[in-house]
């Protein structure tokens, strides 16, 4: 392995430092905050409701300690690099294991950072919570353009193959010659597209969503099959509206969600409801802390807008491509719609490794970090 370019100047340091004002700022738009009537439902069905919104904007507004957070997330070293004329924000939190690999993991929408703060300590650092040096990773965390602390692009162009070649540009000039990917939601968009682009370089990919896979059906379908075809009419349905308006019109739901806190909040919220193993409740399986600290990172840089335009940049304007590399999956039974190995295997013919979980969803890493971090280690274990 190359050693990392400790002279490159082009690779700052960086801490997460919010200014009072945003936060001051934030308290005030809240405490003003003008609220709808409520659902005509004692239940999700007709969105967010209206009691629990109201409880947890009172809890950010005067229980919330965003401080104590960016202390949490400055506890990993944090980095920005230039990227295409774009500051990439990053994680780069190095194993003290000599013979760690190094992986990139990529967040989605609305995840961010935040999604792998459980896992990062564990995958670079394995002897510290029980694992063996061998499955040790230098881990990169890069923040997607247009979300959190990463730049915002002003020209298009920024779709999931710019973003794929961007990070093998990171990986490349932070001194890695091999590497691992890794990525859920969008991060499983690029990380595909890093296995097709860079595989001289990307040794192996690990997925929890098989972005772009059309169901090949000969006959009845299997039951994985059915549970798939299910999941894709019911986010049709009920869930896609929001990736419809991204896709379409980002600049205007924009101006909602750069106003208020509240609307950011509802917007991302109502997907931690929808898409993890939760039992009906998001508090049922991530902290009430948790979701705001996600949601801070959408809110503190206003990036509702900028975030979304991954959206329009890239459904429907990538072209299908092979990913040659060795291909891990894993899936997770409350992702949004789950893989089918049948159907992912003329886009992905060197599925090398395949893993049904027993419990979690669309923010695997988040949700049940031992299971993530566990079928990582596993994953990767065989191409070291």
């Amino acid at each position: 392995m190359v050693e990392i370019m400790s002279d490159d100047v082009t690779v700052r340091p960086f801490r997460i430092d919010v200014a009072d004002a945003v936060i001051d700022d934030l308290r005030r738009r809240l405490e003003l905050t003008r609220w709808p009537e409520a659902e005509m439902v004692d239940d999700w069905s007709q969105g967010v409701p209206l009691a629990w919104m109201q409880d947890v904007c009172r809890y950010w507004r005067d229980g919330y300690d965003w401080r104590a957070q960016e202390a949490r997330l400055n506890r990993f070293d944090q980095f920005v690099t230039e990227i295409d004329g774009l500051d990439i924000h990053f994680v780069h939190q190095r194993s003290p294991h000599p013979e760690a690999r190094p992986l990139v993991i990529t967040h989605g929408w609305p995840g961010s950072i935040v999604e792998f703060h459980k896992v990062i300590e564990p995958l670079s650092n394995p002897t510290a919570y029980g694992g063996d040096a061998q499955d040790a990773f230098h881990v990169v965390c890069p923040t997607l353009p247009g979300f959190g602390f990463s730049g915002k692009p002003t020209t298009t162009g920024w779709n999931v193959e710019k973003i794929a070649g961007a990070w093998a540009t990171l990986m490349a000039r932070l001194g890695y010659d091999h590497y691992f990917a890794q990525g859920g939601d969008w991060g499983s968009a690029v990380t595909r597209a890093i296995g097709s682009q860079d595989a001289d370089h990307c040794a192996a990919i690990h997925i929890t969503l098989a972005m772009g896979t059309r169901p090949r059906i000969e006959g009845d379908p299997t039951p994985e099959e059915q549970r798939a075809i299910d999941g894709a009419e019911y986010y049709r349905k009920w869930d896609a509206g929001y990736s419809t308006q991204q896709m379409t019109r980002p600049q205007t739901v924009g101006y909602g969600l750069a106003d208020s806190p509240a609307g950011q909040a509802a917007w991302i919220l109502e997907k931690f409801w929808a898409w993890t193993d939760c039992d009906g409740h998001p508090e049922n399986v991530l902290t009430r802390d948790e979701l705001l600290d996600n949601v801070m990172m959408y809110w503190a840089t206003n990036s509702a807008t900028s975030s979304a335009r991954i959206y329009w940049e890239s459904f429907g304007r990538a072209r299908p491509t092979e990913v040659r590399v060795p291909v891990g999956v894993a899936v997770y039974p409350k992702e949004i719609v789950t893989p089918v190995r049948s159907w992912m295997e003329a886009d992905y013919p060197n599925i090398c490794h395949w893993s049904e979980q027993p419990r979690g969803g669309h923010f695997a890493a988040f949700e049940q970090p031992e299971l993530f971090v566990d079928d990582v280690r596993k994953c990767f274990r065989q191409f070291r």
